[in-house]
């Protein structure tokens, strides 16, 4: 049986992140990926927002870790960082949960730069229905780019990186090693860090450990080619059952995604069926119709938009996250066994928050991460 001192279950951002972090502990790190590419998931299909807090007016928490988390992470990722465009965040007159004045106090209280939007700007927007536009400091991220930057980074580090290894199982041996089923064969590790997103649980409840309560959604991007008049810009109207439309680097198009109509039906864990053999088998017809239809309403440039095509994926968050829209991080330490840690982040840019986390637990005595022998 193969030993490592740390196998790392997902091969997203964050599991690559955690990965090359590992590395620079342990001589032997194993990185296990379900498909048969890296970031080619949630990493993958979603809005590319690198947040600086301002989509979360009513989770303080969120918003102020987004704005740490922010100059570093563009600092880290420049490469992948396209900074090219000007964002808008506009506040719905009727129907937002929060006003013009209530989102840029909350701005002005955690440090995000925010401003007035010049004037012809605001005049893309419908100001019967807009209260008031805003002009921030928010970018997007190259998935594809990242996803290079990544590879290489943990290509270096010396991890052992296996495509097309589902992890299965995990069970205890003894001295608090673990005993890991990947893709039918068995590998034994000191440490396992499962970062696998939709299927959080899947081995877990494989291996009868504690199922961890969450909120799977089949969510849709719409891709679309935006009119003259939006070229160069990305628009969030909150705070509320409104919309996104933001450039999406890897394909040189912009995302619509609507509160209302992106999520495609939900269900949670613990469920009988797995994430993603739930949402490959779920219908999927496009809601574009009924998101641009909407979102023209507050900006009415978007009737000109032209669908292209849509991301599908799982979105997964914990159901309290419903309440405020927050997304914290969720790090379990030794998660029904020891040395089995399960983390889940709800948005790319706070992996330094759970990287700060394990590394205090890794830290901390007593400590029993030698090869697994």
């Amino acid at each position: 049986m193969e030993r490592w001192n740390a196998v790392v279950v997902g091969g997203g951002f964050y599991g690559l992140y955690l990965a090359e972090q590992l590395a620079a502990r342990f001589r032997r790190v194993l990185l296990c990926e379900a498909g048969p590419a890296l970031m080619a998931r949630a990493s993958y299909a979603n809005q590319a927002r690198v947040h600086n807090g301002y989509h979360y007016p009513r989770s303080v928490l969120t918003a102020v870790r987004s704005r740490v988390n922010f100059p570093r992470f563009v600092a880290e990722f420049a490469p992948a960082v396209d900074a090219t465009f000007e964002k808008l965040y506009a506040v719905a007159r009727r129907g937002s949960k929060v006003t013009a004045g209530q989102f840029a106090e909350a701005m002005r209280r955690i440090g995000a730069p925010v401003e007035p939007a010049d004037v012809g700007v605001t005049r893309l927007f419908d100001r019967d229905l807009v209260e008031d536009v805003f002009r921030v400091r928010e970018y997007a991220f190259d998935a594809a780019r990242l996803r290079d930057v990544m590879a290489e980074r943990v290509r270096r580090a010396g991890v052992t990186v296996r495509l097309n290894t589902p992890v299965e199982k995990v069970t205890p041996l003894p001295g608090a090693a673990l005993r890991v089923r990947a893709a039918g064969a068995d590998v034994a590790a000191g440490l396992v860090v499962t970062c696998s997103y939709a299927q959080t649980n899947a081995a877990a409840a494989a291996s009868g450990l504690p199922v961890i309560p969450l909120k799977h959604e089949l969510a849709e991007m719409a891709l679309v080619e935006v009119p003259a008049a939006l070229k160069g810009l990305g628009v969030t109207v909150m705070d509320g059952p409104f919309f996104s439309c933001m450039p999406f680097p890897p394909r040189g198009l912009h995302t619509l995604s609507h509160v209302r109509y992106t999520p495609h039906g939900h269900w949670y864990d613990p469920a009988p069926t797995a994430a993603y053999a739930v949402a490959a088998a779920a219908e999927r017809r496009t809601a574009f119709p009924h998101m641009v239809r909407d979102a023209a309403r507050y900006l009415p440039a978007l009737a000109r938009c032209e669908y292209r095509d849509s991301l599908w994926e799982v979105k997964t968050v914990l159901p309290r996250s419903e309440a405020d829209d927050s997304r914290p991080i969720l790090f379990r330490p030794d998660h029904g066994v020891p040395n089995y840690h399960v983390v889940m982040g709800g948005k790319i840019d706070n992996v330094y928050d759970v990287t700060d986390e394990l590394n205090k637990r890794l830290d901390a005595p007593p400590t029993t991460l030698r090869e697994a022998a």
